[in-house]
């Protein structure tokens, strides 16, 4: 059963619209925030997104967001702007449950550090929005938008569908292997996970130190970088944070890159695992970049990434959530379990090996961004799977959270079912903001060959290894 059309609602605006309406008088905050409520009454029994929703609070929160404005004073960037925050970051007010029932009820003193920001920028905290038990593989209760029988993807469940529904603008999530970058696909939003300790993880559940990311979700390229860069920045708290200017991620998005952007399309060692919709839609879309894109092959040491992820995943969480797992064990899922099990198993000297690598193939894939703006490559197999009791396979992932690099997937294609497929681009470690202003440009570079008259991808097939290809190490 297909959602119902949201027509011209305050909903339907993208974040950085709203938030430019508000700031100019042309809507309240009151208005966008009740729009966005009967949005959700109307479509949320069926996505099941939210966790926590407190609608008198919301609107309290968009009335002194208004009165605010009306005395004159100084607005934030989200000036009354409603955004909806994965269930693993504290709220002061509100309850943060990490999916599991041993934190039922648990209500933190103090926000995340996210939290604070937003709150600072002006934001209107909508609601907690659902995640897999401790940002884990076992499924929350959320469906997917586009089809209610599939897998909303995870662990962001709730934050990449209630934006895909438009029942929020914006939303926050975080990634410790395929966590924003695969649900975002899923539901046919954009999702941005930035350079690792670009945003601080203060107030969030640790689950490792080492992997986790925070990341935003929203339906344009323009919108998750205004959210970025209110969220980037210093935090005493959060070590992977550093002492750095607040990179100009939103103007730079939306400005024209000096010359057209390269890309490198990138198989990764996990194309065995790409269905052959996404095979065809890649070969389209490899076709239609024409002379803009080259063929890179990485080298074996790249898929000893992949297995040096899991060994990190699970020596941290195996630490980090020792006292639950000792505590309650038989209340957490057997995947859960048994990767704790898992974890306190591995060698101390697989598990340093296994951090020493991620400077040693940053260092390999380094060269590549001297002549590429981007890599291309799936954000996931395929498009989402049936059943609502996995999450889908997160690999396209993994290895661009082992290395910490910036990734972003956009809703630019569709299988031959009408289901999003995500175009997952990678960019260099740090270089969020050019990564951004890449994607703007793909994506305006694909509207204009739609207008032109062909057909979006995924609607005809062609030769992906026609491209030149390299090898690198």
């Amino acid at each position: 059963m297909s959602l119902p059309a949201i027509g011209t609602k305050l909903a339907a605006l993208p974040l950085t619209e709203a938030a430019a309406d508000i700031r100019e008088g042309r809507i309240t905050s009151t208005e966008l925030v009740t729009d966005c409520l009967e949005r959700i009454d109307e479509v949320d029994g069926q996505v099941r997104a939210w966790a926590f929703l407190d609608r008198d609070h919301a609107r309290r929160q968009a009335e002194a967001a208004d009165l605010h404005r009306k005395e004159g004073k100084a607005l934030g960037p989200l000036h009354g702007v409603p955004v909806g925050i994965k269930d693993i970051f504290d709220t002061s007010d509100m309850p943060t449950e990490l999916g599991s029932p041993l934190w039922a009820g648990h209500t933190p003193r103090r926000d995340a550090a996210i939290v604070a920001r937003l709150r600072a920028a002006g934001a209107v905290i909508l609601g907690k929005t659902v995640t897999t038990e401790y940002a884990y593989f076992h499924p929350g209760r959320t469906t997917n938008p586009h089809d209610p029988t599939r897998t909303p993807g995870g662990s962001s469940s709730g934050s990449a569908a209630a934006v895909a529904a438009h029942m929020v603008p914006g939303a926050v999530g975080s990634q410790t292997n395929g966590s924003v970058i695969r649900p975002a696909a899923f539901c046919g939003v954009v999702g941005f996970k930035p350079t690792h300790g670009l945003i601080p993880r203060t107030g969030a559940l640790l689950l490792s130190r080492t992997l986790d990311h925070v990341g935003v979700f929203a339906r344009s390229v323009e919108d998750v970088a205004l959210l970025a860069e209110t969220l980037a920045g210093l935090d005493e708290e959060d070590p992977d944070t550093r002492p750095r200017a607040r990179p100009p991620l939103a103007t730079t998005a939306a400005s024209e890159p000096p010359l057209p952007p390269r890309f490198a399309f990138v198989r990764t060692p996990a194309w065995e695992h790409a269905e052959p919709v996404t095979h065809d839609a890649f070969a389209e879309l490899v076709d239609a970049l024409g002379d803009a894109v080259g063929e890179i092959e990485l080298g074996a040491s790249f898929a000893r990434g992949i297995d040096m992820h899991r060994t990190i995943m699970d020596v941290e969480m195996a630490h980090n959530l020792r006292r639950d797992y000792d505590r309650g064990g038989d209340l957490l899922s057997p995947a859960l379990r048994t990767l704790i099990e898992r974890g306190r198993g591995h060698a101390a000297v697989d598990y340093m090996a296994a951090v020493a690598g991620i400077r040693t193939l940053n260092d390999a894939l380094e060269p590549l961004f001297d002549e590429y703006d981007a890599l291309i490559t799936p954000a996931a197999p395929g498009e989402a799977p049936r059943g609502l009791e996995s999450t889908g396979n997160p690999i396209f992932c993994t290895l661009w959270t082992y290395l910490g690099t910036p990734a972003l997937t956009l809703p630019v294609l569709r299988s031959t079912a009408g289901l999003p497929l995500g175009v997952q681009l990678v960019g260099r470690r740090g270089g969020d903001a050019r990564l951004l202003r890449t994607a703007r440009w793909l994506v305006s570079a694909l509207r204009r060959e739609t207008r032109r008259g062909r057909r979006p991808p995924a609607t005809r097939r062609a030769d992906a290894r026609s491209a030149k290809t390299r090898k690198t190490a």
